[in-house]
Order: structure tokens, then sequence, then C-alpha cells
């Protein structure tokens, strides 16, 4: 009397691996193909705000417009006079304070949290990356009641310490990243060799993660160069050159967009799509500069390694 119950099936190993290759597969797929359509959706955006700064800016684009300043300029004069050498300055000015305060500082915390074996590390980490997160109209506002307190007039020097809690964490993370990627054994043959611990980081770690300190420096610049909220909040607009931080106010590129694009009239619009376009090739400036810089550096770490 036969089985009436149905044979069963050999197991098929390859068919399974093949069915399980299959849904892998397709789940890669549609990973694949979805990462591509957003990251083709982020490159139509920029594409998008590239053309307009540039089309609606290049009308006000001029060598006038890089060197001259707005004094007698009203937002309904022709854009044959004024321009945006004297915000240009002023950027230039309140960056390069920030800068001076924030680098050392950045790199110092960088230092420690590389190099120190302190049970406080973690909290200056955590410092560090909080400070990441904080609004800049926050920051504006803290330096804003500090002028209140104090009862001081409204100057360039508190808008450089507006922007410095906004740079010194991009600086101190870059360079403590940089720092780790040296490799540890140049650190070991300094010592070896009987080099006392500062010694082999001045002379040996710096310069090796030196590309890497560059590149957290202009990422910095590039981080606060657009801030706008903590500017308007601590500094008073200026119409024409001011290269002392200390008393008057000092025009930025940010402030300058922001006055004429609030104006309304033809012609003040196209002057603030003209800042802006200065703007952005500043900014670009910088993230090329350090993209370079760091692309320099994986090159030569290849070329060793070959």
């Amino acid at each position: 009397m036969s089985d009436p119950r149905p044979a069963k099936q050999p197991w098929n190993k390859s068919s399974k691996l093949a069915s399980f290759k299959g849904l892998r597969g397709f789940s890669d797929a549609v990973l694949v193909f979805g990462s591509l359509l957003l990251a083709a959706a982020v490159f139509s955006l920029l594409l998008s705000v590239l053309w307009s700064v540039i089309s609606a800016g290049s009308g006000a684009m001029s060598a006038e417009f890089l060197y001259q300043n707005n004094r007698y300029i009203s937002t309904t004069t022709s854009l044959d006079y004024g321009g945006v050498g004297h915000a240009i300055l002023g950027t230039l000015e309140l960056v390069l304070l920030a800068t001076a305060v924030a680098l050392p500082l950045g790199l110092a915390i960088a230092v420690y949290l590389t190099q120190s074996q302190s049970k406080l590390r973690n909290l200056v980490r955590a410092i560090t990356q909080a400070l990441a997160g904080l609004p800049s109209v926050v920051s504006g506002l803290f330096v804003l009641s500090i002028i209140s307190f104090l009862d001081a007039q409204k100057s360039g020097i508190f808008g450089a310490v507006a922007l410095f809690p906004l740079m010194l964490p991009t600086v101190a993370r870059v360079a403590e990243e940089a720092l780790r990627l040296v490799p540890q054994d140049l650190r070991l043959a300094a010592l070896g060799l009987g080099a006392p611990n500062y010694r082999a980081f001045f002379q040996v770690i710096l310069p090796a993660a030196k590309t890497g300190i560059i590149t957290a420096l202009l990422l910095g610049l590039a981080r606060v160069v657009g801030e706008t909220a903590p500017l308007i909040l601590t500094i008073q607009a200026n119409e024409g050159t001011n290269l002392n931080p200390l008393e008057g106010g000092v025009a930025t590129l940010p402030t300058y967009i922001y006055g004429f694009i609030s104006a309304g009239y033809a012609s003040s619009i196209t002057r603030a799509w003209g800042a802006s376009l200065v703007l952005l090739i500043i900014v670009g400036i910088l993230f090329v500069s350090a993209r370079l810089l760091t692309g320099d550096k994986k090159k030569k770490k290849s070329k060793g390694s070959k």
C-alpha cells in the first residue's frame, strides 16, 4: 500500500541561496536607486541655488562694486555707484578677530582630548559638541545681553565675540580628528629616541597633522563667514569703511545683504544679490581649499603606503 502523503522534496541548497541572494539583491538595488535619486535631488537644488545667485547677482558685478563703499548711496541709487568693498573688509575683520581666539583655543582643546588621559575629557568633549549645536541667534542674544549689562555701544568687537562660539567647535572637532589620524608609530618612535612628550608632540605629531589643522581653520572660517543673526544683534550698520572694531559701526556682507533686501527696491535687491554672489564665491574658495588640502594629504598617504 502506497503512502498517500506527498513525498518530501530534497533540500536544495543552491536554490535557497539563490532566492536569498535575489531578495538581498533587490533590497540593495532599491537602496542604490534611492541614494542616487536623493543625490540627484540635492544636486538639482544646489544647481538651482547657484544659478539663482549667479543670474540675479551678475547684474551688480563690476570692478567698482568690489572695492567701493556705500557712503552717500541710497537704496534707489544707480548700480553704477557704490559697492561691497567696505562689507568685504568688515567681514574679514570680524572673522579674523574670531579666528585669533578660536584657532588657538580649539587647537588646545584638540590636543587635550587626544594627548591627555584626564577623566575630564568626556566633559570637555560633551561641551564642545553642545556648542556645535548652538543656534547662531542665541549667541547673538547672549552677547547683546552683555552689551546691555555693560551699557556699551554696539561695535565690531562684539560681533567677533558672537562669532567665536560658533567657530570654536568646528575647529576643535576637525583638529581632533586630524591629530587622531597621525600614526601612533611616529609618537612611539620619537619617544623611543629619547624625546620627551612635549617635543614628540611639537616636532613630530603636530607637523604631521598640519594639513588637517589648516583644514579645520578653513572649515571654521566657512562656518561663520555667512552668519547674519548674531551680527544684526551686536553691530551697528555702517555705509562707510571702518577698520576699527572697537568703535563705530562695521559693515559685513551678511548685514549688507539683509539691509538692501529689506528695502524692497529693484536696485537694492540687485545689490543684495550681488553681495550674495560675492559671499558665495568666498565660501566656495574656502571649501575648495579645504578639499584640495585634504585630497593632497590622502594622495601622499596612498603613495607612502605603496
